[in-house]
């Protein structure tokens, strides 16, 4: 089994955060987006991943590559980086990574996260995992017959024709026929807004006969901007006190503070005189002093005093004084009161 993962984008939305560390790679809970989702794709698989392969940006970074390998090396499989020189859409991206398109494969978009608890229909040509939404005309819907196949999909209807939103993840037990049909779709230059769409693909897989079926999962979350980021990480933190994990390094150094579960406090973290949490997630090296935070992601070394934060996002390495008169700030960086 293998799992297909194109991740070119940095993610403009999270700027300034993205600018070094492109978006797959922000931390949720303390591991990498991408990381965790390719975690939680092997458990519903439930088999040996023979390969891991991703498609990047050529401009993310030797350290970056390095990244993705022990990713893939985790899970014992073998990683192969490929890159998208130009941003031309979902299908063009797949097919950057045509070489290893063969044989049974997840293909997995890496801004979202999930958690599921299906066992997943082998013998179907494809299964496309949804979530039951609210807002369906917001999303791309899948219907379904009375054998629960998948008969049609419909991208943000206007009236209503389903509520199983489409999360970005699919199944193929031979992906090399979704290859075959993405080279047709980028020989006829069928684009749409200018970009070449994996959904081509797929409607013409399933007007050839193929058998899509659905993966329903129970919990699906977004990374895609800072808000939904910040959220994402605190129902992460929940999801995995409840399991039991063990979120808090033995390492911390704790002075006059006190931690509200549930957090992720990282190695070698310092708290001097700190309320931390509920949903805080605190990077390795990081110092925090006479603050209170809640709600709130904040990455590697960072050094925080003074402040009282709530839905908050800091960066690696930044530096945040809550009583500053002098300030610098770049390209993309926000307050707000």
């Amino acid at each position: 089994m293998k799992i297909i993962v194109p991740m070119a984008g940095r993610g403009s939305r999270l700027r300034p955060h993205t600018l070094t560390v492109p978006k797959p790679l922000i931390p949720i809970a303390g591991k990498p987006i991408v990381h965790r989702l390719v975690e939680d794709i092997a458990k519903v698989l439930d088999e040996k991943i023979d390969e891991v392969a991703f498609i990047i940006g050529e401009d993310f970074g030797e350290k970056v590559e390095q990244d993705l390998m022990k990713i893939a090396n985790s899970l014992g499989a073998k990683g192969t980086i490929y890159y998208q020189d130009k941003p031309l859409g979902t299908g063009h991206a797949i097919m950057c990574a045509k070489e290893s398109l063969s044989g049974p494969a997840v293909v997995a978009y890496a801004d979202t996260l999930f958690k599921a608890d299906f066992n997943l229909d082998k013998s179907a040509d494809a299964v496309m995992w949804v979530k039951k939404v609210e807002n369906p005309s917001a999303y791309g819907v899948v219907q379904l017959n009375d054998n629960n196949e998948i008969t049609d999909l419909v991208e943000k209807p206007e009236e209503f024709v389903s509520d199983l939103a489409v999360i970005g993840i699919y199944y193929f037990k031979d992906v090399e026929v979704l290859k075959n049909e993405l080279q047709n779709v980028l020989d006829a230059k069928l684009t749409r807004g200018g970009e070449y769409q994996i959904n081509d693909g797929i409607e013409a897989m399933r007007k050839n006969g193929l058998r899509f079926v659905p993966g329903k999962v129970d919990e699906w979350m977004d990374c895609g901007n800072k808000n939904v980021t910040v959220e994402t990480n605190g129902r992460m933190l929940n999801f995995l006190h409840q399991d039991g994990e063990n979120l808090i390094s033995d390492s911390v150094k704790i002075r006059d503070s006190e931690i509200t579960e549930p957090c992720y406090i990282g190695e070698n973290v310092e708290l001097i005189n700190a309320k931390i949490g509920p949903n805080v997630s605190i990077g390795d090296g990081t110092k925090v002093e006479n603050s209170t935070i809640k709600n709130s992601l904040i990455q590697t070394f960072a050094d925080v005093k003074n402040a009282k934060l709530d839905n908050a996002m800091i960066g690696n390495h930044a530096k945040f004084d809550g009583e500053f008169t002098q300030i610098s700030i770049g390209d993309y960086s926000v307050l707000e009161k």
